[in-house]
């Protein structure tokens, strides 16, 4: 599959429906919950979107994460910023949006990095019969 297309694929499909919904529900009032439903979509369509960078085989692990880590800096730590689900009162409202952006995005990768290059991996090799 093209890359754009792909793209274009995996982040437009989620975010079409979440928007559709979040739109829902701010014509019926409920301002919280559509603001968060927005931000869901967004952050849902960029993490499926950016998912195809990992399938750039000419491309290193180091440059795959560093061009997804700029992604979801450009997309995700805003809309979590605009989700109204953090107090953003003082400088420490902030850090701890940035805190839980950079720490939830670290153990993301590192399980996936392990789920992908060690247990899927050792499943794929053949198993020696005895």
């Amino acid at each position: 599959m093209k890359l754009l297309p792909a793209v274009l694929l995996r982040a437009g499909i989620p975010l079409v429906i979440m928007t559709a919904i979040g739109v829902a529900l701010l014509v019926q009032g409920k301002t919280a919950d559509g603001r968060a439903t927005l931000a869901v979509g967004v952050i849902a369509a960029a993490v499926s979107g950016a998912s195809v960078i990992y399938g750039i085989d000419a491309w290193g692990m180091r440059k795959q994460t560093l061009v997804h880590f700029a992604i979801m800096t450009v997309t995700v730590l805003p809309a979590l910023l605009l989700s109204g689900w953090f107090t953003l009162d003082s400088v420490w409202g902030y850090a701890g949006v940035i805190t839980t952006f950079l720490g939830v995005g670290i153990l993301l990768w590192a399980f996936f990095f392990v789920l992908f290059t060690k247990v899927l991996a050792r499943r794929k090799t053949p198993r020696s019969s005895l």
